[in-house]
């Protein structure tokens, strides 16, 4: 499967209180995976993720990823 034109991949939330759950992100225009995620939980919170070091490919030669492992960093309260 060619994954060159997939403009999403699957975040892996791997602690915090998200920990477990999956969401569905767009790539940043140049094709590289967010480097931090701010999801919104609740009126006047959300919370911040941090890309951490783990990648899936679903092929040895995709040059993007399909799933990247988040850490948990803090929770936001507005």
């Amino acid at each position: 499967m060619d994954t060159s034109s997939t403009s999403t991949y699957t975040a892996k939330l791997i602690d915090g209180p998200l920990e477990g759950k999956t969401v569905a992100t767009a790539f940043l225009d140049s094709g590289d995976p967010q480097p931090r995620l701010e999801l919104n939980v609740e009126q006047g919170k959300h919370y911040i993720y941090s890309r951490g070091a783990g990648l899936e490919f679903s092929a040895d030669d995709d040059d993007r990823p399909t799933a990247v492992e988040y850490r948990f960093i803090e929770t936001v309260f507005e």
